[in-house]
């Protein structure tokens, strides 16, 4: 079998002139008529390896042999050119960047309805900090937020309510690339306006709401995937009429915004490079459209290109972003006092602030062996992690104990969006063996009538194609 036999003829390539049949000498003869005798010629010789004459014992392959093959690369490639190869030819860890954006944006989601009720104390133009005092706030820093665009109450509930969709559109990977943005904008706007709210997990949504806008991280498990999918099984592009409809809106509310914070010129504002780099985008994503649409294949392979390349630098960062904050945890709880004789987790314990279950505070705070153990053990943990990346094992057993040190911060001292946060960026390093697992499961459930969705409907990660791992996963 060869690797063109499920393929059509058309498709299939010139059969080369030593493979060809030759004709048979003795074509068989009508019906009734006895064998032609076979001529007396000598046998050809069957392909191997040719002497060479002027050189005893040195040997060629058969030209028969040879005849058409193409070279292989992997003698001369280098190992520059095999990281380009790798970083350009696909988006690299497509689960690892769904299991983020899920998380990001359903911690967000959460969050905002948690404090609903709290909303206008919290971000509002008339909660403790003011509207005037975040327009002096802001005039020192250059932070970006759409709230102080206007002190109207009204103003700032159309704000709440966009980052409210916004959070839940990003977590089914609806219109990804639109929504990424949007949910930036939301981010931005509600944490830039009141910067002494939150627990630690709000400067983690903060940047990662940032990267998550330049990776694809709807490839699976997302609306765009599905309307994908099925556009493929139909063989055919479907037609788009929501995406430049939501491209011509964008622009609308891009080109307002650009007008109300204009002042005397035209990107003015205090905020100028953010709005060009809106507009960027919004250029960015309406070539994009024309390109897939329009253009030759040539070109959607170079948008392919520069869009991987794009990913993979963001996926890199989000990495490098984690190790970066456990590290950075770890090395400066070794220099104080409390975590090196192995009592710094008994104070917070012993705080009613952070004791939500203060039977259990007291339980595990009564006991010094089990506080000595949580304290080395988050230290060594943290320190440990970032030099375990290339040791999948050992970094799986270390991400798992991560995830249960954030679970238990949100139980016994009451952070669970910090925990949440936490989680959803040490998603990053999940194994893609375990997630492509998990979405089978999921699929299984569904199927089976246990999870919402249509009775019968197969699975997303049934019959996926086999995708490039991550560097740690």
């Amino acid at each position: 079998m060869t690797p063109y036999d499920h393929d059509d003829a058309a498709d299939r390539p010139a059969q080369p002139s030593w493979q060809a049949r030759a004709p048979e000498a003795n074509p068989a003869p009508a019906t009734g008529q006895a064998p032609a005798p076979a001529p007396a010629t000598a046998q050809a010789p069957a392909p191997g390896p040719v002497k060479i004459p002027a050189r005893p014992g040195a040997t060629v392959p058969h030209p028969a042999r040879t005849q058409g093959a193409a070279p292989s690369p992997a003698g001369d490639e280098t190992w520059a050119a095999r990281a380009v190869r790798v970083a350009s030819a696909a988006s690299l860890g497509p689960y690892q960047s769904a299991v983020v954006r899920i998380g990001f944006s359903a911690t967000w989601l959460f969050f905002l309805l948690r404090e609903l009720p709290n909303r206008r104390e919290l971000y509002g133009p008339d909660g403790p900090w003011s509207w005037d005092l975040g327009n002096r706030l802001v005039g020192g820093n250059h932070a970006f937020t759409a709230l102080l665009w206007s002190d109207s109450t009204v103003w700032f509930e159309l704000v709440y309510a966009l980052a409210l969709v916004s959070s839940v559109l990003m977590m089914l990977g609806w219109r990804t690339r639109t929504m990424s943005v949007v949910f930036m904008i939301g981010v931005l706007s509600l944490q830039n306006r009141s910067v002494f709210v939150g627990d630690g997990g709000d400067n983690v949504i903060h940047l990662m709401a940032i990267y998550l806008v330049f990776t694809r991280c709807a490839q699976v498990w997302s609306l765009d995937a599905r309307r994908a999918a099925r556009a493929a099984a139909l063989g055919r592009d479907a037609r788009d009429r929501a995406g430049p409809v939501l491209w011509a809106v964008c622009g609308l509310a891009l080109l307002a915004g650009t007008w109300r914070t204009s002042g005397s010129g035209v990107l003015g504002g205090g905020e100028w490079w953010l709005w060009v780099v809106f507009w960027g985008m919004w250029a960015v994503q309406g070539l994009w459209w024309a390109v897939r649409r329009y253009a030759d294949a040539d070109a959607r392979a170079l948008l392919d290109v520069l869009a991987n390349l794009v990913h993979n630098a963001a996926m890199v960062v989000i990495m490098a972003e984690v190790c970066l904050v456990y590290a950075t945890a770890g090395w400066y709880k070794i220099q104080g006092s409390r975590w090196q004789d192995g009592t710094a987790l008994f104070y917070p314990l012993k705080l009613d602030y952070f004791s939500p279950w203060p039977e259990l505070s007291s339980l595990l705070g009564t006991s010094g062996v089990i506080v000595m153990l949580l304290t080395y053990g988050t230290v060594m943990v943290q320190v440990a992690f970032p030099f375990t990346l290339f040791n999948r094992r050992v970094k799986n057993v270390l991400l798992v104990a991560m995830m249960l040190e954030h679970a238990g911060i949100a139980v016994l001292l009451g952070l669970p969006f910090f925990s949440l946060a936490m989680i959803a960026a040490d998603a990053v390093f999940l194994p893609t063996s375990f997630l492509r697992g998990l979405g089978a499961y999921v699929g299984r459930l569904r199927r089976d009538g246990r999870l919402p969705g249509r009775r019968g409907e197969r699975g997303q990660g049934a019959d996926e194609v086999e995708r490039p791992r991550t560097l740690v996963g």
